[in-house]
């Protein structure tokens, strides 16, 4: 396949018009279509639905351009780390993260720092699962530092340490009476859960079930800091990973450790084995695990 006609084959997916995409790409329009039915006739497949009047794709077409999409996204990868192997500019380093790291990637980064000094980092923070899938897919980290079980063959998913989950209350609350809680305390409570195609969902449910019972759930919500304001403003309980609330001091919400063993997480560092990792990104993996040495035997 000719990597030009895949480019002007991306664009018009993404321009969803042979008008714009031709302007976008600098190119007549009959440039444009001839180079599409090229495609389509080296391929023997139709990849656009001309039955209809808006640009619509066959499911071919949907296939080729996720595929196409990922394919140009590394070749725009390589020739960049190959410009910079040859120009010596500055190291980049992205990391996905999630918000429970925040307690502990900034000691990572020093050490990143202290090793290169010139290398410039970029934090970007990756909550659900579908949030992984593309930062990984599209080259916009290198790694994530992430919680969701992932199973893509092409994803190397390492684990590097395990959380407990902690009880949050409103300041005041009945239950602030005893210094450590069941699972089952807070059945009757207002629950404030995060979304589905979180991670942390499951946990929390698995863990009412593995108590059999579930949380009379009020709220769902994307981030911790979402759901702590909840709770600040008395509107229910939830459960949280302690790492994340160890920076904070507040005294506008109670926290209580659980009694129950099972209500853990583990978290994980995942990258993609399809893609090079420059010594700098290898490196920076050592050092995340080498920090949570003997975490997992705890």
């Amino acid at each position: 396949m000719n990597m030009t006609h895949l480019k002007y084959y991306i664009t018009l997916v993404e321009q969803a018009s042979f008008t714009k995409a031709a302007n976008e790409l600098l190119i007549a329009q009959p440039s444009l279509s001839m180079a599409i039915k090229k495609l389509e006739t080296e391929l023997e497949l139709k990849l656009l639905d001309r039955s209809k009047r808006d640009l619509s794709l066959t499911k071919e077409g949907e296939i080729l351009y996720e595929e196409a999409k990922k394919l140009m996204n590394h070749v725009n990868y390589v020739e960049g780390e190959m410009k910079r192997l040859k120009d010596q500019g500055p190291m980049e380093l992205a990391i996905g993260i999630i918000e429970s790291a925040k307690f502990w990637i900034p000691k990572i980064l020093k050490a990143i720092k202290d090793e290169y000094p010139g290398v410039r980092i970029e934090i970007v923070e990756v909550l659900g699962l579908d949030d992984v899938h593309k930062a990984l897919n599209n080259y916009d980290i290198h790694f994530a530092i992430t919680n969701q079980l992932m199973s893509k063959q092409e994803v190397n998913v390492l684990p590097i340490y395990k959380e407990n989950f902690v009880a949050l209350l409103p300041t005041g609350h009945s239950l602030t009476k005893k210094a450590q809680l069941d699972v089952t305390d807070l059945i009757s409570e207002s629950f404030i859960i995060f979304k589905e195609g979180f991670q942390t969902r499951q946990d929390i449910l698995n863990a009412f079930r593995q108590a059999g019972s579930k949380p009379n759930i009020q709220f769902e919500v994307e981030r911790f800091e979402t759901a702590i304001s909840f709770v600040e403003e008395g509107l229910g309980v939830t459960l949280v990973p302690e790492n994340y609330i160890k920076s904070f001091q507040n005294n506008r919400y109670e926290v209580r450790e659980l009694n129950d063993h099972n209500v853990t997480r583990t978290v994980f560092l995942a990258h993609d084995t399809r893609r090079y990792l420059p010594p700098l990104v290898n490196r920076s993996i050592e050092l995340i695990r080498g920090f949570f040495e003997g975490e997992l035997s705890e």
